[in-house]
């Protein structure tokens, strides 16, 4: 029980700006961390949206709400995973080995293939946070709820048992290996079954669309640097976000 409750604060410390003090960060307590992110995400989703559905019936346009939700959503995790999402898109992007790539993906500066994800990525989610307020709080609220515990549930996916750690320190090095094949798509069932009552069956679409989006993502990442990262895990969270919230705005 230590371990979980050690585990539950690890992961709001972590991956929000919540002041909240991680008692443990110890491969246990990043292991249950991992497990139960999803719920943080769905609040963090909720609120977005919720945000963004405001700002519209106040009279904002529908774009400019999106892109304070993706604002907000940002600051509210420090960055974290845009910086994983750009990290990995120069390393990939500069066709070298294991060793080269992972060098480029801790190298502090922003290449153009950074830019380039960044962009479409934020401009992609900016505007679906703004179609959806558009379609009122309720469903801004569901579909970001469901977007964002869809990107946290993927790293449940990265850190599955059997896949190594790129290098021996940071994230990668501390969850790898920590979860049951089962988490991730166990989560991907049960978040779209809680969205289905209100965006019907975009909801299990945008879960599978973010789940292949997920495992396509890293296993390539895992086949470039022979295993998987910190930035890896961001990368991920982002790119499902952004699939999950794609398809919430169809129909």
């Amino acid at each position: 029980m230590a371990a979980v409750r050690a585990g539950v604060a690890l992961a709001v410390a972590m991956f929000t700006v919540v002041p909240l003090r991680a008692t443990r960060v110890d491969r246990p307590a990043a292991g249950v961390a991992i497990a139960v992110v999803p719920l943080v995400g769905v609040v963090l989703g909720g609120v977005l949206g919720a945000a963004a559905a405001g700002l519209v019936a106040a009279g904002a346009p529908e774009l400019l709400a999106g892109l304070v939700a993706v604002g907000l959503g940002a600051a509210a995790t420090r960055g974290l995973h845009l910086d994983g999402l750009a990290d990995l898109a120069d390393g990939l992007g500069s066709h070298g080995d294991a060793a080269r790539t992972l060098a480029v993906m801790r190298d502090p500066g922003t290449g153009a293939f950074a830019v380039v994800w960044l962009v479409v990525v934020l401009g992609v989610q900016a505007s679906a946070f703004g179609a959806l307020a558009g379609q009122g709080v309720l469903v801004a609220a569901v579909a970001g709820g469901l977007a964002l515990g869809l990107g946290r549930a993927a790293f449940a996916w990265v850190a599955r048992r059997g896949v190594p750690a790129a290098s021996p320190d940071g994230l990668g090095a501390l969850v790898a290996g920590t979860q049951p094949v089962w988490v991730a798509p166990a989560w991907a069932v049960v978040l779209a079954a809680a969205a289905v009552p209100v965006l019907d069956v975009r909801a299990p679409g945008a879960a599978l669309l973010a789940a292949v989006v997920v495992a396509g993502v890293a296993a390539h990442a895992r086949r470039r640097l022979g295993g998987v990262s910190g930035d890896v895990f961001g990368a991920c969270a982002e790119l499902a976000v952004t699939a999950a919230l794609v398809v919430s705005t169809l129909g």
